[in-house]
């Protein structure tokens, strides 16, 4: 009997692997979509602006449905664990800024991570580090919203929906590149990695 897997376990496997950071995104995405009363995006009807690049996203895109290539996932490097969901059809908005999920510092969790990431764990430190973050993610999944979060609605300025634009052909290096992106050197298209930007220090 094939059992379907729960969104978690989509998540995980997407992902790669389960850690806490996914277990983030996977919670912000959830609260989103229940706040929100939001099923997940086929189109552009949601749009997400994350203002981190970390695991969570992962758990955001599979859960919401925005992408990148969808044009509905913007991704602002802010290195912040702060998520802000507008849905289209609601014309609502609501924004979600993670609260610290760590607990007290923990001096042994800090050297076992260290040695964990550095290579240098031998196998029972490595079960221990699995262990702590396996509480850990159920911690993330479990706690009150309140804990976990603050969330609260906010006005929220739609981008534009995504557009297709036309390429041509970089003069130097041959690629095609989106008309946009494309710059004129000496009088022909080039891409951004061919050409030479001029400034004089302003």
């Amino acid at each position: 009997m094939c059992m379907e897997k729960t969104p978690w376990e989509k998540a995980v496997e997407f992902h790669g692997h389960s850690c806490p950071g996914l277990a983030i995104g996977y919670r912000v995405a959830e609260i989103a979509m229940q706040r929100l009363r939001q099923a997940r995006s086929a189109d552009e009807e949601l749009v997400a602006v994350v203002e981190n690049d970390a695991c969570g996203i992962d758990a955001v895109m599979l859960l919401t449905g925005c992408t990148l290539g969808k044009g509905n996932l913007i991704y602002r490097d802010l290195g912040k664990q702060v998520y802000t969901f507008g849905s289209r059809t609601a014309n609502s908005a609501l924004r979600i800024a993670v609260k610290d999920t760590t607990g007290k510092p923990d001096p042994e969790t800090a050297e076992l991570r260290k040695k964990v990431f550095g290579g240098a764990a031998n196998s029972q430190e490595k079960a221990r580090f699995q262990a702590i973050q396996a509480r850990r993610i159920e911690d993330i999944l479990n706690m009150p919203e309140e804990e976990f979060c603050q969330a609260g609605e906010i006005d929220f300025k739609f981008p534009a929906k995504a557009s297709i634009f036309p390429s041509v052909t970089c003069s130097r290096c041959g690629e095609r590149v989106m008309e946009p992106r494309a710059r004129l050197r000496e009088g022909q298209p080039v891409c951004l990695d061919c050409f030479e930007e001029y400034t004089r220090g302003w």
